[in-house]
């Protein structure tokens, strides 16, 4: 069985990953190609080029790059045609994968699955539509997201979402951390500026500043910083302007395993978080971290994506609890003031996202089977004849 699997940006190469390890337990003898990152290479696969070409966000940032993306949609569609795999899977990266998807089945049937699907609950609800046209199956991390799909005449199946598989800390390994980097009891302040580089760029000042009111309130304040590999540069430059210290958590200076133990250890010692807007506010809820959200893009992004929002708040803890109770500053409330004022905020009553975080993990599948095999599971079964033979 051969799939072809492309993923655009960290998040995605995680959900790759797990699926392409599913998959492999369902079917050792399956064969991958396309993109991705160093989850999926981990897997086995060898991406065409790098993954981080395509981890572009916003629709301003995206024009500059735009001749170079289209080079690399066309190269792309291209390699899946010539190849003809039993099924190519697109994570996420709507504006690169879509593209690709429509170049395929222009020229070619080749069954098309799309994983995570189009946030038509937050804006632009007729994406659907658009994407039933080139997609015949998604993945669903949401499990109010397969009615919207089925609406539009895609099959799609709710398989999880991967968060809830990862594994945690423990108390233990908390206090370890703690002690290891000579925090102690002090109130720990968690920094999470984001995996892309123009977000970090973006985001770093505002949030070095916003760490001074908090140590105005709690002089004791540690800072902890765990950068994401491709952006650990700019992380370092920039927390060198900020109050308190921080201490910078470089994946670069250790093995993948290493680096995790440690930066689930970080989400578990902290009191309280501040993280760019994304998957990450999952990772939080996972190990039961209370947090602040906060995002600024560009201008022209930011106003065209709010006048077609069709929610109040775009951090995933409160649309799937159904509640706001996590603190999300964007676009103009992006400054210093208001976001560490909602720290504070946090910090002083913690204890009202807890159960926030708690629903929110059990209606993403926690305790439940992993989200990894489920998707592998749904793509094997909705595959043609051939496809299940092969499986």
């Amino acid at each position: 069985m051969k799939v072809f699997i492309i993923a655009g940006e960290p998040s995605g190469d995680r959900l790759g990953g797990a699926l392409m390890a599913g998959l492999k337990a369902l079917n050792p003898e399956v064969q991958f190609d396309g993109i991705g990152g160093a989850e999926m290479q981990a897997q086995g696969l060898v991406s065409r080029f790098p993954m981080d070409e395509l981890s572009v966000m916003g629709i301003a940032e995206i024009l500059p790059k735009y001749r170079a993306l289209m080079a690399r949609i066309n190269e792309t569609a291209q390699a899946v045609i010539e190849t003809a795999p039993d099924v190519m899977i697109t994570i996420d990266s709507p504006d690169f994968s879509l593209r690709v998807a429509r170049r395929v089945k222009a020229a070619c049937d080749i069954r098309t699955v799309h994983y995570v699907a189009p946030t038509v609950w937050v804006w632009r609800p007729k994406r659907a539509q658009k994407m039933a046209k080139v997609i015949d199956h998604v993945l669903a991390l949401f499990p109010f997201e397969p009615p919207l799909m089925t609406l539009d005449g895609m099959v799609c199946d709710f398989v999880g979402h991967p968060v809830v598989a990862e594994p945690q800390a423990t108390e233990a390994e908390a206090l370890a951390f703690r002690e290891a980097k000579g925090i102690g009891s002090a109130p720990l302040l968690l920094v999470l500026p984001g995996s892309r580089r123009g977000e970090v760029e973006r985001l770093g000042d505002i949030f070095g500043k916003a760490i001074a009111p908090v140590l105005d309130r709690h002089p004791d304040l540690k800072v902890v910083v765990p950068a994401a590999g491709p952006v650990a540069d700019v992380v370092l430059e920039k927390v060198r302007g900020w109050p308190a210290a921080p201490i910078v958590l470089d994946p670069r200076d250790m093995n993948v395993d290493a680096a995790r133990r440690i930066k689930r250890a970080a989400f578990r010692a902290a009191d309280v978080a501040l993280a760019a807007s994304g998957t990450v506010s999952l990772e939080l809820a996972a190990a039961r971290t209370p947090m602040v959200i906060a995002y600024k893009m560009n201008w022209i992004s930011f106003n065209i994506i709010k006048a077609m929002a069709l929610v109040d708040t775009v951090t995933l803890v409160n649309l799937v609890s159904d509640t706001r109770v996590v603190p999300d500053f964007l676009g103009p409330d992006c400054t210093p003031e208001k976001i560490g004022a909602g720290i504070l905020d946090v910090m002083a009553a913690p204890e009202a996202q807890q159960a926030a975080m708690e629903v929110t993990m059990q209606r993403l599948g926690e305790g439940g089977e992993d989200p990894g095999l489920r998707a592998a599971l749904a793509v094997l079964s909705r595959l043609p004849s051939k496809g299940q033979a092969d499986a």
